[in-house]
């Protein structure tokens, strides 16, 4: 044994690859708790640690991760979708704990955000949150793969899609959002968000909420579907009462975001109707706001604490010359009373969870 241990006397004792370890070590989530502990446990004994700077000048690497958040639009000047927000202190804490810095940049979807971080050093890859238009930000993301630049991003899994993504199960997730509709007595099921490749997250959630409609043997009516692109509450808010115009009996909602939905809700109440006695309202992204709205809004839950950690990560198993591949999340649905069925507790919200 040398004086000083390295992750290769480590590897000999635990068993493993150095790559391994090296994961281990930053309590990643594609080792499995056995060996983390195990590696862990021989680190502690060995008294190991990890210089990350000697480390990433030994890789040429500057040991730092750039997070791109794209501008979306907002009531408020902060041009930030709130449910990014959440992922932005989740991808933080795992990039700290992997002994890594964020560098956090503010992006407009006319920059030529492609540039590459990597040649200039500023950051060994890039994590993207939010991308506009995704067949128009195909083409950049083309040219990332191009120039071998290191990248993940948080969206939909497309066949066919440049470079890797880590996404929710969105259809998964549409489809549990309708059937729980369904399950209520619900018939006449509007869908507020734009259904087209455009927008591939909500496309599939769509996707899904038909899929629930047909295994009930009910028809998707185009007259139930309203195009919202931007995921704000003012969008929602004008397409629920395009919704309510068109006379359709509408007697639920599924919007494809919380704000969308939030702003279907007040469409709602001006209308002279109740949620959820005349029209249920689900949502998808469970942002903090959901469970303040009024009522608590039934949602669609993303898990931003895995999924910072999965997109940390991957980039960094790009970054090491490891596969990376893309990975879907599962949804999971949370039933609160804009759907009318949820627990008394529901009345109150709860003391927020640190997810």
């Amino acid at each position: 044994m040398k004086s000083k241990p390295t992750s290769f006397d480590i590897a000999y004792r635990a068993g493993v690859s150095q790559a391994t370890v090296s994961r281990a070590l930053r309590d990643s989530p594609l080792v499995n708790e056995e060996t983390r502990r195990r590696v862990q446990a021989i680190a502690k004994e060995l008294n190991y640690t990890v210089d990350k700077h000697a480390s990433g000048l030994r890789r040429q690497r500057a040991t730092t991760l750039a997070l791109l958040l794209f501008e979306d639009p907002t009531p408020d000047d902060s041009l930030i979708n709130p449910f990014f927000l959440s992922m932005l202190g989740s991808i933080t804490r795992a990039a700290a704990r992997q002994g890594y810095d964020l560098l956090v940049s503010f992006q407009q979807l006319s920059d030529d955000w492609h540039a590459d971080y990597q040649d200039s050093h500023k950051a060994d890859g890039l994590i993207l949150l939010g991308y506009g238009d995704y067949l128009v930000s195909r083409g950049r993301l083309e040219r990332l793969v191009q120039q071998g630049t290191h990248f993940v991003r948080w969206g939909a899994v497309v066949d066919g899609q440049p470079g890797v993504s880590i996404g929710c199960d969105n259809h998964q997730g549409g489809r549990s959002a309708t059937e729980h509709l369904i399950a209520q007595g619900r018939r006449r099921i509007g869908f507020l968000g734009t259904a087209s490749p455009h927008c591939p997250e909500f496309f599939d959630r769509y996707a899904g909420h038909c899929a629930a409609l047909h295994a009930a043997g009910l028809d998707v009516n185009a007259a139930l579907q309203v195009d919202a692109a931007d995921s704000t509450e003012l969008v929602g808010y004008a397409a629920m009462r395009e919704l309510l115009a068109r006379g359709a009996g509408v007697d639920a909602v599924f919007a494809a975001s919380d704000l969308l939905a939030i702003g279907a809700l007040r469409a709602i109440g001006e209308a002279g109707l109740g949620v959820p006695d005349d029209i249920a309202v689900v949502g998808f992204d469970d942002i903090p706001m959901a469970r303040f709205a009024t009522p608590p809004l039934t949602t669609v839950l993303q898990d931003t604490k895995q999924a910072g950690e999965l997109l940390v990560d991957t980039l960094l198993a790009q970054i090491g010359g490891e596969p990376a591949t893309s990975r879907m999340l599962p949804a999971q649905l949370v039933i609160r009373r804009s759907c009318g069925a949820a627990l008394p507790a529901d009345r109150v919200p709860p003391a927020m969870p640190d997810r």
